[in-house]
């Protein structure tokens, strides 16, 4: 067995037994699945990189770590708290985008698929923004730039991969989608009545967003560390 395999395979059982919690409303046992989520996937992603972390990967690890303890703890702050966390990670994500990849090229043919995805990133952000919920209203302004901020992260990714359609630009893509439905359904959890299956959505989504982070991350260092051909 490879070394990074255990730590996968935790994870996915972390992932497994937070669906089984949910489903049964083991509340006390999700949360004790979900902590172990990142600790494992971090291991994986240490190992699988030969323990060598970026500056920007380090910090995103950080805010993930700190914006997960703010979700568990489920005090007054932790709403806003999370908020903040996860609006770092995006913004050093975005700025991973901008440093470390080529600029995109569009062609004609790519004017209709990129049209169609900016309208519904556009519809999503204002559908999400304009429910009415005590705590935007609050922090109105961060919620904005934090929505604002996803869909421009979410654009890169989805037009990457359009224009592109490699590995890396998928799994850049399914990391965006990943972040959008978990955020969608932690709001929905919040607006909408109790319901089991907006809280297995939302957190089935998290748990897959930070894997194909990680996996973007692998494949980026895979593509950085291939010799090229003389």
């Amino acid at each position: 067995m490879k070394p990074n395999k255990p730590s996968l395979i935790l994870f996915f059982l972390a992932l497994f037994c937070t669906i089984i919690f949910d489903y049964t409303e083991q509340d006390f046992f999700a949360t004790y699945a979900k902590a172990i989520v990142l600790p494992a996937i971090f291991i994986y992603f240490l190992i699988s990189n030969e323990f060598k972390i970026g500056k920007s990967e380090g910090v995103i690890f950080f805010f993930c770590f700190v914006g997960q303890v703010y979700d568990l703890m489920d005090i007054e702050s932790s709403e806003i708290g999370g908020v903040i966390c996860f609006l770092i990670v995006y913004l050093l994500i975005i700025r991973i985008f901008i440093k470390e990849h080529e600029r995109i090229k569009l062609t004609k043919r790519d004017i209709l698929p990129i049209s169609i995805v900016v309208v519904f990133i556009v519809y999503l952000l204002v559908s999400v923004l304009s429910l009415q919920l005590d705590s935007m209203k609050r922090f109105h302004i961060i919620y904005t730039f934090y929505g604002i901020v996803l869909s421009v992260l979410s654009y890169y990714c989805f037009v990457s991969y359009i224009t592109k359609g490699t590995h890396i630009t998928l799994l850049m893509s399914l990391m965006a989608v990943s972040y959008i439905f978990s955020d969608i359904f932690y709001i929905f959890n919040e607006y909408f009545s109790y319901s089991i299956v907006l809280v297995l959505i939302r957190d089935i989504t998290q748990i897959l967003a930070y894997f194909f982070m990680v996996e973007y991350f692998l494949e980026k260092a895979r593509i950085q560390n291939k010799p090229t051909p003389q």
